[in-house]
C-alpha cells in the first residue's frame, strides 16, 4: 500500500488506515443518530463520460463496498459498460472516498452471505431461487422487480479527511 500525505504541507500526520477500516468494520457514522448518518454515495460513469451520483445501501463487509441494483437501472447499466466507480461515506470524524471497479457477484455463497449482512443491517435481503441475485419484500422502487444484481468494489484508492484535531488528509493506493 502506497500511502501519500496530502496535508504534510500544512503539517498533518498522514491518516492510519488500519484505524479508518476499523471504524468502516465497525459500522462507524458522524452521530448515530444524525439523519443521514449512514448516506452512502456511488458515482458511475455514463455513457457521455460525466459523473452519476446516487444514494446507495452499501455495506463494508471485508474489505469491500457492496451494492445491489437492478440491470435496467441506470447505476446498473454504466457499471456493466464501464466498471469504475467510487464510493464516499461519512464515518465518525472522518470523510472516507474509495475509488474501485464494481465486479458483479454471482457465486451463491458470496450472495447467501451479503444477503444475510444486508438482513442483519435491518434489510430482509435473501438470495433468489438461483442463488445469483437477490430479493427482497421491498426496495427502491427505481430498482425495478427483483432480483437485483450483487456487486463488489474492492478499493485500488482512498482518500481519507480526518475532521478533528490534529485533522490528516491522506490518499491511499492499494
Amino acid at each position: 500500500m502506497e500511502t501519500i500525505n496530502l496535508g504534510e504541507a500544512d503539517g498533518l500526520p498522514p491518516v492510519d488506515w488500519a484505524a479508518v477500516v476499523e471504524k468502516l468494520d465497525a459500522g462507524s457514522a458522524p452521530r448515530p443518530d444524525a439523519a443521514n448518518a449512514r448516506t452512502t454515495w456511488l458515482c458511475t460513469v455514463n455513457e457521455d463520460g460525466s459523473p452519476h451520483v446516487t444514494a446507495v445501501g452499501a455495506l463494508w463487509v471485508d474489505g469491500a463496498f457492496w451494492f445491489q441494483t437492478g440491470a435496467g437501472t441506470r447505476k446498473g447499466r454504466n457499471v456493466a459498460r464501464d466498471p469504475r466507480c467510487s464510493v464516499a461515506v461519512s464515518i465518525h470524524d472522518a470523510d472516507v472516498v474509495i475509488e474501485g471497479a464494481a465486479v458483479r457477484v454471482t457465486e451463491p455463497g458470496a450472495v447467501a452471505r451479503i444477503a444475510e449482512a444486508w438482513a442483519d443491517n435491518g434489510w430482509p435481503a435473501e438470495p433468489d431461487e438461483s442463488g445469483s441475485g437477490i430479493t427482497a419484500p421491498f426496495n427502491a422502487p427505481s430498482q425495478g422487480p427483483p432480483p437485483w444484481n450483487v456487486y463488489r468494489i474492492e478499493p485500488r484508492s482512498a482518500t481519507v479527511v480526518l475532521a478533528t484535531e490534529p485533522g490528516g488528509l491522506t490518499r491511499f493506493r492499494f
